[in-house]
C-alpha cells in the first residue's frame, strides 16, 4: 500500500512538473502571466464599475483582486480541461496509470499558482492599509480544499466527456463565462435582488466558495453556513466527475 501510494505521489510529481515545463515553455515572463491576467481583469472592471457606472463599493480594486485571483484558478483549469486527455493521448496509450491523475495534475498545477498570488493580494492589503489574518492560516487550506475538490470533479467529467461529444470544448468556455457573471465575483452577493438570491446565490456552486474568499482575504472572516454549503457542493460534484469518469474510462484508448 505504502509503495502504490509512492508511486502515485512520484507520477503526480512528474506530471505537474511536465504541465509546467510546456505552459511556460519560450515565456520570458513566467509567473507574471498568472497575475498579470487578473490585475489587467481588475483594471477594466475598476474603470467600467467604479469610474463609469460608480458602483458603490468601498475599496472596490481589492474588492475585485479578492475574487477574481481565486475565480481564475477556476476558471483555468476547467477552460483547460477539455484537452486536458486529448493532449496526453501519447502517454495514455502507451504507459499504464490512473488516467484521473492527469485532471488532477492540471487542477493542482493551477491551484500552485493560485497560491503564489496570494502574496499578491496581501499587498494590495497593504496599499490600502489592511494586513492579512491570522485566519487566512486555516481559512486558506480549508478554501483550498473545497475549491480543488469541486473543480477537480468538473475536470473529471468534462475531460472526459469531450472525448466523446467535442463540441463540449466550446460549450464550457460559453458556460464558465456566463457563471462568472452569474456569481458575486465583480459585485457585492447584497447586490442581488431578493427574489434571485437562490439561484444566483444557493443554487450556484460557486458563489457561496467565492463570497468565502472575499470574506476571508477582506475581513479575515468564513461564515459556517457557507463553507457547509460550499463543501456540500464539492462532494457531489467530485462524485459526479468519478462516477462518469469511472464509467467512460475503460472507452479511452479508443477515441484517442
Amino acid at each position: 500500500m505504502n509503495s502504490q501510494i509512492q508511486h502515485y505521489i512520484d507520477l503526480i510529481i512528474v506530471l505537474t512538473q511536465k504541465e509546467m515545463k510546456v505552459r511556460y515553455k519560450s515565456s520570458f515572463f513566467g509567473y507574471l502571466w498568472s497575475i498579470g491576467h487578473p490585475l489587467a481583469f481588475a483594471l477594466v472592471f475598476f474603470i467600467a464599475f467604479k469610474i463609469v457606472v460608480k458602483i458603490q463599493v468601498e475599496n472596490y480594486a481589492l474588492f475585485l483582486i479578492a475574487g477574481l485571483f481565486p475565480w481564475q484558478w477556476f476558471s483555468n483549469s476547467v477552460n483547460a480541461s477539455p484537452m486536458v486527455l486529448l493532449g496526453n493521448a501519447s502517454i495514455i496509450k502507451k504507459v499504464n496509470f490512473p488516467r484521473d491523475l492527469i485532471p488532477f495534475t492540471q487542477v493542482l498545477q493551477d491551484m500552485i499558482h493560485f497560491i503564489l498570488a496570494i502574496p499578491v493580494i496581501a499587498l494590495f492589503l497593504f496599499i490600502y492599509h489592511k494586513s492579512p489574518l491570522l485566519s487566512w492560516l486555516y481559512g486558506v487550506p480549508i478554501l483550498l480544499v473545497i475549491q480543488f475538490l469541486m473543480t477537480y470533479g468538473i475536470c473529471l467529467f468534462v475531460s472526459s466527456t469531450n472525448l466523446f461529444f467535442r463540441d463540449l470544448e466550446r460549450l464550457t468556455v460559453i458556460f464558465t463565462t456566463l457563471l462568472f457573471y452569474f456569481t458575486p465575483v465583480i459585485y457585492p452577493e447584497t447586490m442581488v435582488p431578493e427574489r434571485y438570491k437562490t439561484l444566483a446565490l444557493f443554487l450556484n456552486p460557486l458563489s457561496s466558495l467565492m463570497i468565502s474568499w472575499r470574506h476571508l482575504f477582506l475581513d479575515g472572516t468564513l461564515e459556517l453556513p457557507l463553507i457547509v454549503i460550499s463543501f456540500t457542493y464539492s462532494l457531489f460534484v467530485l462524485v459526479l466527475g468519478y462516477l462518469v469518469y469511472t464509467k467512460l474510462s475503460w472507452k479511452f484508448a479508443e477515441v484517442l
